[in-house]
């Protein structure tokens, strides 16, 4: 959690504000009272909130527009790799030939990437054909008549992970 402080421009017709604050996962809602033009509410982090004043005079409210925002976590220390550039066979490539190489370019801000799973079928949502590869290419045996598809999915050193989006190759 952390204290988010709320602040808008005071009104000389107002008595007192409420402010009223909803969880935009869960639906839960807050409700605090003050004189104030200002409040500082207990949140919790990396969650979406939207938010507004009722300005109350005697018997009278009126209530501000509904603003939104995110209340962001703990500053990021990891990041997952970028998802893998597929280099070859290119998407909807035709191939002639009994053995493909697979070829793939991955990168990582961290600068940590550990290895690879190669997922490699007939259907378009391969399985796993090769796991915990670490070079960037795969040599792979297919045969003629058939359409394959492909994709990579780089895991890095922390367990952060990414997939390349499926690709698929035709052999003649």
């Amino acid at each position: 959690t952390s204290t988010v402080f709320f602040e808008w421009e005071a009104s000389t017709l107002a008595e007192s504000y409420t402010i009223y604050i909803t969880n935009l996962v869960d639906g839960s809602k807050i409700e605090a009272s003050t004189i104030d033009d200002t409040i500082g509410i207990v949140l919790d982090r990396a969650t979406p909130y939207s938010w507004y004043i009722a300005s109350k005079l005697a018997s009278v409210t009126v209530e501000s527009e509904t603003w939104k925002f995110y209340n962001s976590g703990p500053g990021v220390e990891t990041y997952a790799p970028f998802p893998a550039t597929i280099n070859a066979p290119e998407m909807a490539a035709s191939i002639n030939t009994a053995n493909v190489t697979l070829q793939w370019t991955g990168s990582d801000v961290d600068n940590d990437i550990a290895t690879y799973d190669v997922y490699l079928g007939a259907n378009n949502n391969p399985d796993v054909y090769a796991a915990n590869v670490t070079a960037s290419e795969l040599q792979v045996s297919v045969t003629s008549g058939m359409i394959y598809y492909w994709k990579i999915v780089t895991k890095d050193e922390v367990g952060n992970t990414s997939e390349s989006g499926v690709f698929q190759f035709e052999v003649l």
